[in-house]
Order: structure tokens, then sequence, then C-alpha cells
């Protein structure tokens, strides 16, 4: 997306500013976590969004509640906003390809499910060949990762599950399986049973989980029981260091999971009649002549050895 300006808007203009905040209010709930990544103060969000409001003479957000939501006339102009930011980034990336042959920025959707340290030797290398590309990384769970690609917030995603590949003209390389492992704390009650555990045995404790960062597709849950209470965590080390000191449950992938495992810091569970799960993952990205940028991270996603480091192949 466009990088906000310092400059004020005219009197009356919907600008991309003013766009990139409603987005990041209506994905964080609250004006203050809003203006905390964009980097200002509150008292500057909430002043230009009552302005945005007084000018258009419409309510953009339901403050009533401990959330910031949209009213129907905010996620209409969301809606049409984030298509034209789009348009905006893609527009600026054409004209530098035709220009340079690189893009002005490559961003790139990494799925939870794998470690993100294999990929900063990379990141230092691609640094290296100074194309002026900006990197812009991010992390995605569950159908977020596919939902980034096909709605144009990544040009490349790393680790997507192959079985949710969306219609649409994408290509896709595999790069193999990943395994999920049931864990809990060595002092977790579910750790002390010392036998294969039964859907009652979960039922009866807090899961510990990463909501789906999907924003258009179907969001998706994994391994969850209707009847249980569940802490919701903002990503996947977390949801990991809380699993770690005996919080909850819940499935990890065993690219993350393996050391803990291995320092006794969590139990792999058996569960009855269950056979662990796995994830076959690919890359992918959208069908259309990748720029400079992008045809160098394709081309050394290609590495067996990396694959491997990525999914924890010894």
């Amino acid at each position: 997306m466009p990088k906000p300006s310092s400059a004020p808007p005219p009197p009356g203009a919907i600008t991309p500013d003013l766009l990139l905040m409603l987005d990041a209010i209506a994905r964080h709930g609250s004006f203050a976590r809003a203006a905390r990544e964009l980097g200002k103060v509150p008292s500057a969000v909430t002043y230009a969004v009552r302005k945005l409001e007084d000018n258009l003479d419409v309510l953009l957000f339901d403050r009533s509640g401990h959330r910031a939501r949209l009213t129907p006339a905010g996620q209409t102009l969301l809606e049409d906003g984030r298509h034209l930011l789009r348009s905006l980034d893609d527009l600026a990336c054409r004209v530098k390809r035709i220009a340079t042959g690189w893009e002005v920025e490559l961003r790139i959707a990494v799925s939870a499910v794998l470690p993100l340290e294999p990929l900063l030797d990379l990141v230092r290398d691609f640094q290296a060949l100074g194309g002026g590309t900006t990197l812009r990384i991010s992390e995605e769970v569950l159908s977020g990762s596919w939902d980034a690609l096909a709605s144009g917030r990544a040009d490349l995603i790393i680790g997507a599950d192959a079985s949710g590949t969306p219609a649409g003209a994408y290509h896709s390389t595999a790069m193999g399986q990943t395994q999920l492992g049931f864990c809990v704390a060595p002092q977790h009650p579910l750790a002390r049973l010392g036998r294969p555990l039964t859907a009652q045995d979960i039922a009866e404790h807090t899961a510990i989980v990463v909501a789906d960062t999907s924003r258009d597709l179907p969001p998706r849950t994994r391994g969850l029981l209707h009847s249980q209470s569940l802490i919701v965590m903002p990503n996947m080390r977390a949801k990991m260091q809380a699993q770690i000191r005996g919080l909850g449950c819940g499935y990890l992938p065993m690219t993350l999971a393996a050391g803990p495992i291995t320092a006794g810091l969590l139990v792999d569970c058996p569960i009855e009649d269950v056979i662990a799960p796995t994830e076959h993952v690919v890359y992918a990205w959208r069908a259309e002549r990748p720029g400079q940028a992008l045809a160098w991270w394709l081309e050394k996603l290609r590495s067996p050895r990396l694959c491997e480091s990525l999914l924890g192949v010894s």
C-alpha cells in the first residue's frame, strides 16, 4: 500500500492516507492501535476521521461498543478504497518495472506454519543486489495466504496449504509437507493422562488458537471442538509460548514445535484414532510476467535445501 504522507489532505478529499487509516481502524477495531501502526498520535487519527465524516456528512464508524465498527457507509468506502489503493500500488509497480525491471515493492506472505529464520539470509542477499525494491514480509494463517495473493496484498506466498487453492490464474510449486502435533506443556493435565487423548478429554480444556487472517476468502479452523473455550493469540509464536506456559492446548506445526519438544518444554500427545495431520504446502504467485525482484525470489525458492530448511527436514 502507499506510504502515508505527513501533508494534510485538502478539505473534503478522500486521500490514500485516509483510506489507510480506515483500513487500520477496521482491522484493529481501535483508533489507538491504528494510530500506533501508522506512527501517528491517536488524536490525529480521530480528528482526521471525524473531519472526513463531517465533510461527507456520513458516519463511518459505530463507536458505541468496545470496538470501533464500520457502518454500512464506512464498509462501502473501505471496500472500494482498498481496490483504489491496490490500483495505485499496481500502477507504481508497472511504471517502475517498465523503467528499470525492478518492482517498487515486493510483498511476500509467509505461512505461520513456517519459520522465518531461513528466509533472513535471502533477505540479506536480496539487499546486496541494490535493485531498490522494498520488501514487505507478512505472516498469514490458514486461508490468509491465498487470500493475500488473490486480493493483491501479496505478490508471492510461501508455505500455503495446497488444498486451499482458490479459483484464479496462479502458478504454484510444491515445497513438501508439514506435520502438525497436538501439544501441551508437561505440567498440563492432558500430559498426565498417560494414554491417547479422546475428543472429550480435549473438549474439557482451553484451546490456544491463531485466527485465520483471510479478509475475503472463507476463514477456516483446524482441530477445534465447538464446546471448547478459546484464547486467541496474535501469531503462531505467541500461541506456542502460551502452550509452553500451560495456558491451553492445540495443534502446532512441528517446524516450530520440534525444538521445544526436544527441550522438554512441550509434549506431543497422541490422539485416539487420529493420525497426526499433515499439510502439503506450496509457494505461489500470480500468473503474470514477474519483475526482477519476484523472479529472483522464485529462483531461490527452487532450492531443495531451502525448502527442507523451511520444513524442518534434516
